[in-house]
């Protein structure tokens, strides 16, 4: 438990900072979960816009410390060949 002053505002700073981090990771996981059910549907069109909408997402959640930059190109690189593999 926090007792001094200090310790008492870092536990309400990173409860703020979990909201905020706990948002944003929702909201990229909602933009990858439209990717996936594009490319489930089978239009080749729709999924590449899907991916084109969710790509700046990723990357404001690596640029934000949400994800590892790895993590985020690897999700990327995934995701656009299954989106090109659409097409053949």
């Amino acid at each position: 438990m926090a007792n001094s002053p200090q310790a008492k505002k870092r536990a309400r700073q990173n409860e703020a900072r979990f909201q905020v981090n706990k948002a944003r990771r929702s909201r990229i996981r909602t933009y990858l979960r439209k990717v996936e059910e594009a490319i489930a549907t089978g239009d080749q069109a729709a999924a590449a816009e899907a991916l084109k909408a969710a790509q700046p997402e990723l990357m404001r959640g690596v640029t934000k410390g949400i994800l590892h930059k790895n993590t985020a190109a690897r999700k990327m690189s995934r995701l656009s060949k299954r989106v090109k593999a659409l097409n053949a």
